[in-house]
Formats: structure tokens, sequence, C-alpha cells
């Protein structure tokens, strides 16, 4: 028996004849066709389909005469299978599949056609894991450009020796793998820098997800960060939840104010960062993590370290990269050109802000007077400021009068030196005093409603309310 398997030809012929019986035993038609298309055999049960009274009838007929819709000339033509298609009937689609037929010298002398079957249930669990992986394809898709970084360097606006300075620093990061701590006050752009590093660095067509420690409350940082497990905890998804390292792989993850980051969770993500592993909540299974990590604060973190709110080789080894953003009044130089941008951006976006749609722009005063106030909100609040002035201006100059109104009480630059003390006194004390200073005004202005404070300040309010408890403004 084995032998007369290894007459190969003989063996070929007889699983042809083999694989034709069962394709005609089985399918629902069979049709042969010669080369100019027309029908040469047929089948009984594929004649009476097609209404005919038998397959004789058929013979000789041009396919499409009796199949409307065929294919069989095309197969015959050009010698190419068609393996999987759907051909309409007046009952119901059939599922065919048609192939060439070659003669001993491989020229193609007809086509045979088989109609597989018509119940295209049978087909549903196939067609249902098609249209599964699509929908989660568009989905990641989606997903993922909704974590693409928006800005490139050319975003972060400014000319002067400090701002230049700033960006030289963060293009080389960008070909850097280590982390990269983002040092400066709140509004200074941080965020803005992260996404070009991310941009400019090989992981860029990669997904950027920005995380605000101080944003999210300390029970749902250790989940938000790591994911959950398939039913961790009483109320969490049966199907578990993707944590945001997971989301971020192979990516960049900004972790935003990351010094009110709990002292608990510092040393699981010291872990992700010397081991590049980690446990979902609820799960004994070890992931690998292939992320970058960007961190940012506007606290001082070695004080931080000192009082003990900080891990020390955290610290360390996020601060491999430091680039400390500096405030808006240590970069005045840059104001023009920062105007100039916001004002272009606000007069492209007239849902956002309503009036005349001629661009508007700043008289030589009220640049002036831009210039004499200290901004301890930054970027931010100069973007609130002139947004707050094209909202309540009908004029397309913006005079002095009208950005002082926007303004409000104005923050002298002088304020801010005497502040400061003289030029023995340490920064991060004579800071904390101006900040404790600028808060209480703040908070004097809006009747000490914290939260019209923090909008005012361009702050969250449970960030606000972190500051007044760090100041010793407010008790615990």
């Amino acid at each position: 028996m084995t032998d007369s398997l290894k007459d190969y030809p003989r063996v070929r012929q007889l699983a042809i004849r083999s694989l034709f019986q069962i394709f005609e035993e089985s399918s629902e038609g069979t049709i042969i066709v010669d080369h100019q298309g027309h029908i040469v055999w047929m089948n009984e049960r594929y004649a009476q389909r097609f209404g005919l009274p038998n397959a004789e009838a058929a013979i000789g007929q041009p396919c499409e005469h009796v199949i409307p819709g065929s294919l069989m000339r095309e197969v015959a033509h050009s010698g190419k299978p068609i393996l999987l298609d759907l051909l309409d009937t007046l009952k119901d689609p059939l599922v065919v599949m048609r192939l060439p037929i070659q003669d001993q010298q491989g020229v193609t002398i007809g086509a045979i056609g088989f109609a597989l079957f018509d119940e295209l249930h049978t087909l549903s669990p196939l067609l249902m894991r098609y249209q599964c992986l699509q929908k989660e394809l568009a989905s990641t898709r989606s997903l993922l450009q909704a974590r693409r970084a928006r800005y490139g360097f050319a975003h972060f606006i400014g000319t002067s020796p400090a701002s230049l300075e700033v960006k030289r620093s963060a293009r080389r990061s960008a070909a850097s793998e280590s982390p990269v701590l983002l040092l400066g006050e709140t509004g200074t752009g941080k965020e803005l820098l992260a996404q070009a590093i991310h941009n400019a660095s090989p992981r860029a067509a990669k997904p950027f997800v920005g995380v605000n420690c101080a944003a999210i409350p300390e029970s749902l940082l250790e989940a938000e960060f790591f994911g959950t497990a398939p039913g961790a905890f009483t109320g969490a998804d049966r199907k578990g939840r993707l944590g945001k390292l997971q989301v971020a792989e192979g990516g960049t993850l900004f972790l935003d104010e990351i010094g009110d980051m709990p002292l608990a969770l510092q040393g699981k993500l010291l872990r992700v960062l010397q081991e590049k592993e980690f446990e979902p909540v609820g799960s004994n299974q070890m992931l690998r993590s292939n992320v970058r990590v960007l961190a940012a604060t506007s606290i001082d973190l070695p004080a931080a370290v000192d009082r003990g709110d900080f891990r020390a080789d955290l610290y360390y080894r996020l601060n491999v990269l430091p680039i400390a953003v500096p405030p808006l009044r240590e970069r005045l130089g840059d104001l023009p050109a920062l105007c100039e941008a916001m004002l272009e951006a606000l007069n492209e976006a007239p849902g956002e802000v309503p009036g005349p749609g001629s661009s508007r722009e700043l008289t030589a005063q009220a640049l002036a007077l831009l210039a004499r106030h200290a901004w301890p909100g930054n970027v931010r609040e100069l973007r609130n400021v002139l947004e707050r002035a094209v909202l309540h201006s009908d004029s397309p100059l913006l005079d002095a009068q009208c950005v002082q109104r926007a303004i409000g009480v104005l923050q002298p630059l002088a304020t801010v030196s005497s502040s400061a003390g003289d030029a023995t006194e340490l920064f991060y004390p004579a800071r904390e005093a101006f900040e404790r200073q600028f808060i209480e005004q703040a908070l004097a202005r809006a009747g000490g409603n914290v939260t019209l404070a923090a909008q005012q300040l361009g702050l969250g309010r449970s960030t606000l309310y972190k500051k007044l408890l760090a100041l010793g403004i407010l008790s615990q």
C-alpha cells in the first residue's frame, strides 16, 4: 500500500479525482466551461437551481445566460482562480470557488466552479471574529491617535537666551532613553516640552500618555498607573483595566506634578524604572514595561527629599537629565512673540472666542504694561489674560486699559525682587515667601473662595489646597 503512494503521477490523479468527487457531491452545484466561457458540463442540482429542466439544457450556452453575474469566463480567460466569492442568486447568495483548468502544457483551456454552500450562517463565526478584529483595530487606531503628542519644539516660543538654552537641552535629551526631569513653576510649558521631546525621539510614532499625579485621588493612582486584574476588588471591571503603563507601551509616559505622588507609589515606580516590570493591581503576573519616563514638578524636590516626602532613590533615578524651565518673568524678551502667537491662535478659534473675526493686536503701551507684570501664573496666565482681553474688547486693537482690566491687580516685578530679599538669601525660602504672599492676595480678591482663587491663578483646586496646606495658610 505504501509503495503505491510513491507513484506520484498516479497518486496526483487519484487526489484530483477524489477532490472533484468530494466537491461535486457536497457542494450546491458544479459547473465547467471552456476557454470561451461556454458551459461544457453542469451537475443536475445546479441546473435545477437556475430553472433548467435538466443539465443537458445548459450545455453550449454562455455561462452568463444560465448564471447571471457569473465570473467563470473571466477565470477561463485570465487563468487566475477566484477562491472565495459571493454570488447573488434569485434565492439565497452562494459562496463559490472558481478554478482554471490547464492542459498538460500549462495552457488554460477552461474553468471549473463550485457553489460551496448557500447557508451563510456557516461563516458566521468567521465573520464575527473578523468584525471583532476590525473593531479592535479601529479602537486601537483611535486610541493611538488620541495619544499622539501635539506639540513640537516650534511651539515653545521664544528667542531669549533662557528659552534657547531650554530648547537646546530638550533637543539633546530627545535622542536619549534616560528619564528627563522638567523643573519649573506652574504654567511655564513643561508638558509642551515633554511632548516636544517625545515627538523628536525614536518613540514618536508610539503613544504619549500624560498623568497629572496631583489631579488623581491617591486611592486610585495605583490602578491608574498599573491597571487592574479582572475582578481585582469590589466594583472593579470584570475584564480588568489597562493602566497608563500598558497604554504607553513602546512610547512615553509623562508624569506631571510627580512631587505629589504618594510615597507607596514612588517605590513601585522606581521598580518600573530599574527593573522594567510591574504587576497590575490584584494580579500575581509580572508584566514587562517598555516606556520612557518624563517627569515634571513645580516643587523643590531636594527639599521634599529632606522632609521625607519624596524618596531619595527615585529622585536620583529621575534626575538624570534635569531641565530647568524658566518662569516668564525671566524671559520677558519673549513676550512680543508669545503674544503674537497666542492672539493668532485666538483669532483662529471663533467658537472659543466670540466677537469680530478681525485679527487682534496689542498697542505698544499694552505690551509695555504686560512687561511690568510679574506673571506668577507664567505662560498659562498670559494666555488667560489675552483671552479675557479679547472677550471684553470690541476693537481689534487691544490697548493698555483693556489689558489692565484683563490682568486685574498688577503684580509688579519690583514686588518679586523685594520679596526675594538680598542676594544672600536662599532661593527656595524666598520663592516660598513670594508664593505665600501672592496666594494670600488671590484669596483676598476671591473673598476666601478657594475654587475662584484657583481659577484666577490658573491652578487646579486640589493643587491650590495642597499649596495652602504646605505654606501654612490653611491648617489640616
